[in-house]
């Protein structure tokens, strides 16, 4: 019997594809998530409710300043984390992409964890396993690859035993891999 999570799932994913939404939360979302951040000191995404979500932290491809960006991951079932350069299905990739492909070493925080990871492009011959992967997870979600009219990034980020936390944040220290046990579902 399916859970309520994956009931719920199935109820918002359609809503999440109309063009309303594209238009909508691009603007609405991260003022959202700033907000429930700054509430709950950091521990509450408003994604996270529905998927497993993360704050992926990185490094400005052209200014070099740390960057901090909401995202939906998927686990690959190997301790590693998904993440999909799908913009809402815009036609333009995403800003972290091109810091991820400038600067792979990044850092992510799940809940009260930040781990370092390392980032790595999704080969071609591997990407209908990934997005199918993604798809299990959140029905539907390849569509914005199709709609953007662009190949969708995708990148696997592989957590490395380094510095846990990024430059000048005082987040706690953690260990061992990011995978399906500490999501929510």
């Amino acid at each position: 019997m399916p859970s309520v999570l994956q009931l719920t799932r199935t109820l918002v994913a359609p809503v999440t594809r109309t063009r309303l939404f594209r238009f909508v939360a691009p603007v609405l979302l991260p003022p959202i998530e700033a907000l429930l951040g700054a509430l709950s000191g950091g521990r509450l995404q408003l994604a996270s409710l529905l998927v497993p979500s993360l704050v992926l932290h990185t490094i400005g491809a052209r200014t070099g300043y740390g960057r901090d960006v909401h995202l939906m991951y998927t686990p690959d079932g190997r301790g590693r984390a998904i993440v999909a350069g799908t913009s809402f299905a815009r036609d333009r990739h995403p800003g972290w992409t091109y810091n991820l492909i400038a600067h792979p070493d990044a850092w992510i925080t799940v809940r009260d964890r930040t781990l370092r990871v390392r980032a790595s492009r999704i080969a071609a011959a591997d990407r209908d396993a990934a997005w199918a992967r993604i798809e299990a997870q959140w029905p539907g979600y390849r569509g914005y690859e199709r709609d953007s009219g662009r190949v969708v990034r995708l990148f696997l980020l592989q957590p490395i035993a380094e510095e846990a936390h990024p430059p000048g944040d005082a987040g706690a220290a953690a260990d061992g891999p990011l995978d399906a046990s500490s999501d929510p579902d």
